[in-house]
């Protein structure tokens, strides 16, 4: 079943770029457990690697796929052509989890950096200061989704330029102040060797990875976008070149405020600020993080909105949730039960929630490279505008780096703490057992 749309109201290069950043991104917020962990030059090391080991492969995968498939859907319609219908709900699953325990990550964030200027908002269990702030984002964010794809792009385009803007400040004033001591504090915070645990290294690597992850989901409303066959491509590498820098500088600029590592905590992009700009910046970093976390869950949203449709479309949810409002061209009732149902899983906490969201998005990504090669050899004709090189083993190849950095973030991080006496390996698996238990009361299986 094809899960084309066309109503005219498309997104062109530089909204899809910045609808992916935010996917992915969003800005360095959330970076600071990676220097905790690794220190400057570990985490910088971590911020290059990663993206070549990581996002690469899946910016390619998705440049082949979402070029050659532009259906709504993305991911779901690939692994559904590729491996069946069984292997596209269990991914479809997978997704929906992985969607909404990400759309909670960016509330969570954005009170992490307020707290630092009003600490009434550190309060983020049930009732609290600060999940009453997650709410308010979580509704805010629903309701300008619901208006459509062309202003989510545009709030992302407009959002881009306004949180980035702090950063550039402290790239700016740490390479000012080189000359007046910044460079000696460099070298000093450099040279630090991080007095950090087991548990903050692990938090950095699952940190880092999960700073890079998310361009697949742009491939869920590839109808939408104009000449998909052309943008796609040139999206994901101009995303990913752009995300890695900032990430990069930032992190260099910050050095420069003589901040070592273990005094790296959720959070400290506010004090960097405070160390090399004063007040002003540190509460312009703090605000920032309001429209990161905005931008991030606006882009998200979208995606798990179409992502929703499409598991309509095929039956496996209800079919309202697969209507479009004639007036915006947006499935309202997806969007609506994504923003609600996120909801729920304000209040675990960032760290919790980053290594559930890396373990369950790593599953599904092993899926897509799976129906990757799949297509190759299924479909050998099928048009490619842009194709991975090396054939069926060059793309399973492919899958080799994420699998190999996925088995290690598992590995390292199987004995830590979850929720309810589990750990975030054990809940992770328990999550993706339920798919099998989907298909065999699904509806949706029966069909053809």
């Amino acid at each position: 079943m094809t899960h084309q749309r066309a109503d005219g109201r498309k997104i062109g290069l530089g909204a899809l770029t910045a609808a992916t950043f935010f996917i992915v991104s969003g800005g360095p917020y959330g970076t600071e457990e990676i220097v905790r962990g690794h220190g400057y030059g570990g985490a910088i090391l971590l911020l290059v690697l990663v993206p070549v080991l990581w996002s690469v492969p899946v910016g390619l995968l998705v440049g082949e796929l979402g070029a050659a498939l532009p259906h709504t859907g993305g991911f779901t319609v690939w692994v559904s052509r590729g491996l069946g219908r069984f292997w596209g709900l269990q991914e479809g699953w997978l997704s929906a989890v992985v969607g909404l325990v990400g759309l909670a990550i960016y509330p969570t964030l954005m009170v992490g950096y307020l707290a630092r200027l009003w600490p009434a908002l550190g309060d983020i269990a049930i009732g609290g200061a600060g999940w009453w702030a997650c709410l308010a984002l979580v509704a805010l964010s629903t309701a300008w989704n619901a208006l459509g794809i062309r202003r989510v792009g545009q709030g992302s385009e407009a959002m881009g330029a306004l949180l980035l803007a702090p950063f550039a400040a402290v790239i700016v004033l740490g390479a000012l102040a080189l000359p007046a001591g910044g460079l000696a504090a460099a070298r000093s915070a450099f040279a630090a060797v991080p007095r950090a645990d087991d548990s903050a290294w692990i938090a950095g690597l699952v940190l880092a990875m999960w700073n890079y992850t998310g361009f697949d989901n742009a491939g869920t409303f590839a109808a939408e976008v104009e000449d998909p066959q052309r943008n796609y491509p040139r999206a994901m590498l101009l995303s990913i070149l752009l995300i890695a820098a900032v990430y990069v500088a930032a992190v260099l600029g910050a050095s420069t405020s003589g901040m070592l590592p273990e005094a790296w905590d959720e959070g400290s992009w506010v004090e960097v600020g405070r160390r090399l700009g004063g007040e002003g910046l540190a509460r312009s970093i703090a605000l920032g993080a309001t429209l990161c976390a905005a931008g991030m869950f606006l882009a998200a949203l979208l995606s798990w909105s179409r992502l929703a449709e499409a598991l309509a479309i095929d039956g496996w949810l209800p079919s309202r949730l697969a209507r479009r409002s004639p007036r915006t061209g947006t499935p309202t009732s997806a969007v609506v039960l994504g923003g609600a149902m996120s909801a729920l899983f304000l209040g675990l906490g960032l760290k919790r929630l980053v290594e559930i969201y890396v373990l369950l998005y790593g599953a599904a990504l092993l899926l897509e490279f799976v129906a990757l090669v799949a297509l190759r050899l299924r479909e050998p004709d099928l048009p490619r505008p842009f194709r991975v090189p090396g054939g069926a083993l060059g793309c399973a190849l492919l899958a080799v780096p994420p699998a190999a950095l996925l088995a290690v973030a598992g590995w390292m991080g199987r004995d830590e703490p979850g929720a309810f006496g589990l750990s975030a390996l054990q809940i992770a698996l328990l999550l993706a057992a339920t798919g099998p238990a989907w298909w065999a009361m699904a509806p949706g299986r029966r069909r053809c």
